[in-house]
């Protein structure tokens, strides 16, 4: 009994979760141009005006250069600090978590204020304005922790046996690095590196207060096209577009991230 009200009870989370988004993706081969239910006469007609439309075309090809900047940077950075705090126990290894972690547990309208407050004190006077690169930065901000939790918890996990194990057998700290530690990571940081373009690919907020003129992400094209009568056809088919390239790194990540994925890999 108690099995079937626990599968009832996660149908239920499952449906509340997807219907909405299913309802998107049908929605955008809705031939009468509205969010109307039972859709009719389904075309592919606005896929095909979704794709002539230079200012969706525009804000995709935004979407990913800041999703893949952002990432990049993530990375780095995450990784870095991940294998400091792990193996030096860098400034006290619960400090240094609590003080990267938190910046992602704050609204994303404080962050962007924050954000944007300190580019004009900062960087603005030395005559540099907004862009594609001050969106990148704003979305390392956030994407950073991803790669860091992942990195931190595959190291945690695995402990370091083998790295003094293969010190102890005379090994230079490179040779330990490529043999023992970069494979150990590896699934970590593709996960972590999914995840943080994920979440830089969906974020209109922190890109809101860092976004110069010109510059307009997919999230951002579609809100401002929501409203728009004569777009509803478009945006439907827009919003089903970032649904699928979202889930998709986000449902890799997960597979990555497993204790198998890395049991497999080292």
């Amino acid at each position: 009994m108690t099995r079937w009200v626990l599968r009832a009870v996660m149908a239920l989370g499952l449906f509340f979760i997807y219907v909405p988004l299913l309802l998107v993706l049908v929605n955008s081969f809705n031939g009468d141009r509205t969010f109307g239910w039972p859709p009719h006469d389904f075309t592919t007609q606005w896929w095909s005006a979704a794709w002539r439309n230079g200012g969706a075309r525009d804000a995709l090809w935004t979407s990913v250069k800041a999703g893949l900047g952002a990432t990049a940077i993530a990375l780095v950075l995450g990784t870095m600090v991940a294998f400091a705090v792990q193996r030096f126990q860098f400034f006290g290894r619960d400090t240094v978590s609590l003080l990267v972690v938190l910046p992602i547990a704050l609204p994303g309208i404080v962050t962007g204020i924050a954000l944007d407050s300190a580019w004009r004190s900062v960087i603005a006077p030395l005559g540099i304005g907004k862009g594609l690169f001050s969106v990148i930065v704003g979305h390392a901000t956030f994407c950073v922790v991803t790669v860091y939790n992942n990195v931190l918890a595959r190291l945690r996990r695995s402990g370091v046996n083998l790295e003094e194990a293969s010190a102890d057998l005379g090994a230079s700290p490179f040779q330990t690095f490529r043999y023992i530690t970069f494979p150990m990571l590896r699934s970590a940081l593709l996960a972590g590196g999914l995840l943080a373009f994920a979440l830089s690919f969906d974020e209109i907020i922190v890109t809101t207060f860092t976004a110069g003129p010109g510059i307009q992400t997919l999230p951002i094209w579609i809100f401002n096209n929501l409203f728009r009568p004569n777009q509803a056809p478009v945006v439907n088919v827009v919003a089903a577009v970032l649904i699928v390239l979202s889930v998709l790194p986000v449902w890799l990540a997960q597979r990555l991230a497993g204790p198998e994925a890395g049991a497999s890999r080292t």
